[in-house]
């Protein structure tokens, strides 16, 4: 309906059209869809934020979670491959400003060259999370919880005094007893498990952990001390201070494994070898919804793509849908970007 606006004795009808911001109404809503989005992504990391600084002192450090890299087993390359994702994915945006500037000069073949070279890269982003989200689920190490909850990870003195982090599979050995799963035949009151046995029981732990005397337990509390300090954990005032995990000595280890009631293997919503609960929680909700965004691009990319090719926004003289898709992808970009600094950056 047209709405009439009167002033003085001359009467003007506006019919809408693009007088409000000087932009069509579809880019106008996308503009409103961003915004909304931009303040769900604020209270998520706002919360992300607070619970950190709340439980600061037992937070995963990020360059001793994301240490892995695909076809490179075993090396500890911390943040390289979140680097490459996040340089891939930002590649993908200046791909798509190509793309806008292409429809501009009414160019078909650049745009589905460069909105070609965009889902590419949205895809292997994604793909990258998944592999992420795989080694994350999985873990590495392992570690064990005492009845108190406090998480207790194994380590050893390497060359220089250098404390390095041991596999449980590297000194565990699995004792012949029997360990059922619980399941609806199993018991009088059935109630099934959040999650599937550890490859190692807590007695199996604590065994070979006893029959190794040069390992010890490193908490989950995390002290700033110099470089030097991560070989005898006495807190020291001078330059260069990092973060480290507090290292116990082997009695005060013998006695923490030894009130030990679980095996913790990677990571999910109840349990994290890393450290806090609260991080895999935070990670796997915003990482997730970030993730679902990108794949929603992509999706829409795919779908604009198909129609520059059949010729439908060159019939229209105009490429405007594609610059409308362009301002989401951005938005995702950007959203990395804080969430990248966040996760893994801080």
């Amino acid at each position: 309906m047209d709405a009439t606006v009167t002033h003085g004795s001359e009467t003007k009808v506006w019919g809408g059209g693009n007088e409000p911001m000087g932009a069509s109404y579809g880019k106008l809503m996308m503009w409103f869809f961003i915004v909304s989005d931009a303040l769900t992504f604020s209270g998520f990391l706002a919360a992300y934020g607070f619970s950190r600084f709340k439980f600061i002192e037992t937070w995963p450090l990020p360059d001793e979670v994301f240490t892995h890299f695909p076809f490179l087993h075993g090396q500890n390359l911390p943040m390289y491959y979140v680097a490459l994702m996040t340089f891939i994915l930002i590649f993908s945006s200046v791909t798509m400003v190509l793309a806008v500037d292409a429809g501009h000069q009414m160019k078909q073949r650049k745009v589905a060259f460069y909105m070609l070279l965009t889902i590419i890269g949205g895809l292997i982003f994604v793909g990258s999370q998944a592999w992420e989200w795989k080694n994350f689920i999985k873990g590495e190490y392992g570690a064990v919880e005492t009845k108190g909850g406090s998480l207790l990870q194994f380590v050893k003195e390497g060359p220089d005094h250098k404390i390095e982090r041991v596999k449980l599979e590297d000194f565990v050995v699995q004792l012949p007893e029997e360990r059922q799963e619980l399941t609806r035949s199993r018991g009088m009151w059935f109630m099934k498990e959040q999650e599937t046995l550890p490859t190692y029981s807590v007695a199996e732990v604590q065994a070979a952990f006893k029959a190794h005397p040069e390992l010890l337990v490193r908490t989950e509390r995390i002290y700033q001390g110099t470089k030097e300090d991560v070989a005898n954990t006495k807190l020291q005032a001078g330059v260069n201070k990092v973060k480290h995990k507090e290292v116990l000595t082997r009695e005060a280890s013998l006695e923490m494994v030894g009130n030990a009631h679980m095996v913790v293997e990677g990571a999910n919503l109840w349990r994290n070898e890393y450290g806090s609960k609260l991080f895999a929680d935070f990670f796997f909700f915003i990482t997730g919804f970030h993730g679902f965004h990108v794949f929603s691009g992509v999706i829409i990319n795919i779908i604009i793509f198909l129609n520059v090719l059949l010729g439908t926004y060159e019939k229209r003289r105009s490429y405007e849908m594609v610059e409308k898709v362009g301002l989401y992808w951005h938005f995702v970009d950007l959203v990395w970007v804080f969430v990248f600094t966040f996760f893994y950056l801080v």
